[in-house]
């Protein structure tokens, strides 16, 4: 009998179709703590896409950071056009719980960025994030051209020899070109903010980037 693991990436032939209507229009959303319209992207300002497991406590580690203009959670680097959290859940997507950082780069930077991305989950744990399993909680930087690709991986083979002084296995963070972000449901855009005592696991590594 044919078994299905969610820690195995779906190919795009076993993939769910999913829709053409968008689960949620953006430029009907605010952000509940900035104000600002999760889809805005000023003149100047810059994106980043980042994947850390469980979006939640991720969007939440991105919005607090000086210079960061709007966030946004949704589901990125998969198949699955517009598909709903039960079908990312499902790993029959490919698509990863993702969160959108527009940033102003005079006030940080793409660098800045990376380091809250690296020291604030396990980037060697593959399909998971402690017990959070499945493809959706791999560890990922979906770029936006070559300078943040060349940035991002410089950053990851400059933080490796310190997790392996630390005790830890090779960085699994896959880092590939940003292709479509599609908005999560909108009770999960700045869920900790609606709901402070909301499921929020800790899985950094404790070691620093510099």
């Amino acid at each position: 009998m044919f078994s299905f693991s969610k820690s195995t990436m779906i190919t795009p032939e076993g993939a769910l179709p999913g829709r053409e209507r968008p689960i949620l229009t953006p430029g009907t959303s605010f952000h509940e703590v900035l104000g600002t319209r999760i889809d805005e992207v000023p003149d100047g300002a810059e994106v980043a896409y980042f994947a850390l497991g469980c979006f939640w406590g991720a969007e939440k580690l991105f919005w607090q950071q000086d210079g960061v203009i709007t966030t946004a959670v949704g589901y990125q680097g998969g198949f699955t056009p517009n598909p709903t959290y039960e079908e990312v859940c499902s790993g029959r997507t490919g698509q990863a719980e993702a969160v959108k950082v527009v940033f102003d780069p005079a006030r940080t930077s793409y660098d800045a960025l990376l380091r809250v991305f690296l020291e604030n989950h396990d980037p060697t744990q593959g399909m998971r994030q402690g017990n959070d399993h499945g493809t959706q909680y791999r560890s990922a930087i979906y770029t936006t051209g070559p300078e943040q690709e060349a940035a991002a991986r410089a950053a990851i083979a400059a933080y490796q020899p310190k997790l392996s002084s630390a005790g830890y296995g090779a960085i699994t963070t896959e880092v590939v070109p940003a292709g479509p972000f599609y908005y999560a449901e909108r009770y999960h855009q700045q869920y900790l903010d609606k709901n402070p005592n909301g499921y929020c696991p800790v899985h950094a590594t404790g070691v620093a980037c510099g």
